[in-house]
């Protein structure tokens, strides 16, 4: 499967037109997929699953290109590093070790111990060989791929997910069941946050699942992510919809619905005692920031928002587009070089733009 459409192409060009192309099914068809990442050329996809094998497609050629097992240790959040022959993954089983693996002979290059509890997110520097973890432990930890010893800890209450800016120089925590998010200076990370955004008026009024989660002291939030650009923070929820956000303000830009709010995820989100199978979110930003894309939840489709519409009265945004129904896409990945799309549940789906509804 060549990539017909080439990178320079608008993404608003394309968005509306994605159609599936390419669909591998596990041989164990109970496992599900876990996580999702592209290595910085966008050349090749690492799925882990619940099998505990890891796989890694070719996108470029459509094709699978190799399988790894990890059968003694699991595997979640596996994610490329700056080389595109070596991987960080978190374990699932024995210990809550992140481990350094080197996929082209599948041997070990380094060890990261220090979490007690299940690593809940693992970001990589955008400019750099180091990378953040969090925890069930309640604790945040920057890493450098060079040294099995964390190089900055933080302890704070449920800090399960983080993400860095695309300059690197801020880092984005978010602690679901305080329902804030905390910047932190790079430079300055032992010293308090810059700033903090609380998302609980939106809560309140916006997410009636995120409610009932909350009632039970559990959350759904499942991911957050900066766009490349910079401008927004996108908070995913495994709920009725996704929260964009300024960057810099942490004001509510877009709520972005689900259909309504039957149409959920079915992925347990971090800090939840729900014994769905896990996942890293299933929704994301489009390479130039302007559109979210997600699944719809139970009715397979696939949704778009376009995040440049003025924002309603009410912040709550309708999608702009719907993809054809393939099953549930429960973890969604844009190629960060092309116009190509990856989504999972048990399946892994590539899409392309089909050239006769391009505009």
């Amino acid at each position: 499967m060549a990539n017909k459409e080439p990178p320079t192409q608008k993404v608003s060009d394309v968005i509306s037109a994605f159609r599936p192309t390419r669909r591998f099914k596990p041989d164990d068809p109970k496992a599900h997929v876990t996580s999702l990442d592209f290595d910085d050329s966008g050349e090749l996809a690492i799925v882990a699953r619940t099998d505990d094998t890891l796989q890694i497609y070719n996108c470029k050629e459509g094709k699978h290109a190799k399988e790894l097992k990890s059968q003694k240790y699991g595997v979640h959040l596996a994610r490329f590093t700056h080389h595109a022959q070596s991987i960080l993954y978190a374990s699932t089983k024995v210990d809550d070790t992140i481990r350094y693996l080197s996929t082209h002979d599948n041997s070990y290059i380094r060890y990261y111990r220090g979490h007690v509890a299940p690593v809940t997110s693992i970001a990589l520097c955008p400019s750099n060989d180091t990378f953040l973890s969090c925890s069930l432990d309640h604790t945040v930890r920057i890493w450098s791929l060079s040294s099995p010893n964390h190089t900055g800890v933080l302890k704070l209450h449920a800090p399960y997910l983080a993400s860095y800016d695309p300059s690197a120089s801020v880092i984005a925590i978010a602690s679901p069941p305080t329902q804030s998010i905390l910047l932190y200076d790079l430079r300055n990370f032992d010293k308090p946050p810059f700033q903090t955004f609380d998302l609980q008026p939106y809560e309140s009024r916006l997410n009636p699942s995120g409610l009932t989660a909350r009632r039970r002291g559990e959350s759904n939030w499942t991911k957050i992510e900066f766009s490349n650009d910079g401008k927004h923070m996108l908070i995913g929820t495994a709920g009725d919809g996704h929260y964009v956000l300024d960057a810099f303000d942490g004001d509510l830009k877009h709520y972005c619905v689900r259909h309504n709010e039957s149409f959920a995820s079915s992925r347990r989100a971090p800090g939840s005692s729900s014994s769905a199978p896990v996942g890293q979110g299933d929704v994301c930003f489009s390479p130039d920031g302007r559109y979210l894309v997600g699944g719809s939840g139970t009715d397979g489709t696939m949704l778009v928002w376009d995040i440049e519409t003025e924002s309603s009265d009410d912040k709550v945004l309708a999608a702009c587009a719907q993809l054809p129904a393939l099953g549930r896409h429960e973890i969604v990945g844009y190629n960060p070089r092309t116009n190509m799309l990856c989504s999972a549940d048990r399946d892994v789906v590539m899409w392309l733009p089909d050239p006769e509804l391009v505009s």
